[in-house]
């Protein structure tokens, strides 16, 4: 296959030539830049021999670059046009493996278990993205790093601090687990198609400041899912509402004490570390870490 993947004018054709049309419900923009593959490989840092996850992974040009520096990679790609293609690419290859469906319909745990401690190193699909590094970080064992190429404003979304209009539950979620920074922009004219918005690259690193056993981060998540759910209400004020969560007044008003957090905090003004007093509060029985 004489393509380079890294050359936009010959990704357009390989794409006209094989009759494959990228979906823009699957979010399918292939990045064809080589200085921006790079800076992904670069951010990963891989070991050779290293385990990397890679989500949609399209024509493979990300693929390739993971190869070459010694990386052994499972592909999930759910195009069965595009499974086709990094088959033919890479199915000789001893340190590819492909998984051939939607990566928000299989189990993603074992992929990131001991022993394998893989990374996620993806250009994800911009429609579904979130959900993937949510549910990638919810496993039992999340990766280690998550190297990613998304929409800017999603990877705002997961690095804005406390008192950022940008601030959801999201970023609340994934900082327990990660330190999250943005590496560099990448203009539309980098993929084909070109996408109608800037995308980023974003680096999380896993830290382990704020270890909790399964019940507790099941509890902390649904807490922070909650207290977002109305975000222009004062938090207090949107616990009320909270279905399973919802706790008298009173109780809210002393655990919001309690958790030395303001009664008139709003849920984006909260650290991670506020969060974390705010469900020892809210859910007093805590049970000793494991």
């Amino acid at each position: 296959m004489n393509v380079n993947f890294t050359a936009p004018g010959q990704v357009s054709a390989f794409l006209r030539e094989r009759g494959i049309r990228p979906s823009k419900a699957l979010g399918q923009n292939f990045l064809a830049d080589r200085n921006v593959l790079d800076c992904i490989v670069r951010e990963a840092d891989l070991p050779p021999g290293a385990e990397v996850v890679e989500v949609g992974a399209g024509l493979g040009a990300l693929t390739a670059a993971l190869l070459d520096c010694g990386a052994r990679v499972t592909a999930v790609e759910k195009d069965p046009a595009l499974q086709a293609v990094l088959e033919e690419r890479f199915g000789a290859v001893p340190d590819f493996s492909l998984v051939r469906g939607d990566a928000l319909a299989i189990d993603l745990a074992p992929l990131f278990a001991p022993p394998r401690r893989a990374c996620l190193v993806s250009n994800l699909p911009y429609s579904v993205g979130t959900r993937v590094v949510v549910d990638a970080a919810a496993c039992t064992s999340p990766p280690e790093r998550m190297v990613l190429l998304l929409q800017r404003e999603v990877c705002e979304r997961f690095a804005a601090p406390p008192r950022s209009p940008a601030r959801g539950a999201v970023s609340v979620w994934l900082q327990r687990l990660y330190d999250v920074r943005l590496a560099r922009d990448v203009p539309p004219q980098c993929f084909v198609p070109r996408p109608e918005v800037m995308s980023s690259v974003v680096v999380l690193r896993r830290h382990r400041r704020f270890p909790l056993p399964p019940t507790e981060a099941e509890q902390f998540r649904e807490l922070v899912r909650a207290g977002f759910l109305h975000r222009r209400k004062q938090l207090r004020v949107a616990m009320r509402g909270a279905g399973g969560l919802a706790r008298p007044a009173d109780f809210a008003e002393q655990a919001f004490a309690a958790a030395a957090v303001p009664q008139n905090a709003r849920a984006e003004e909260l650290s991670v570390e506020q969060w974390l007093a705010l469900r020892d509060a809210w859910f007093p029985a805590r049970r000793p870490l494991r």
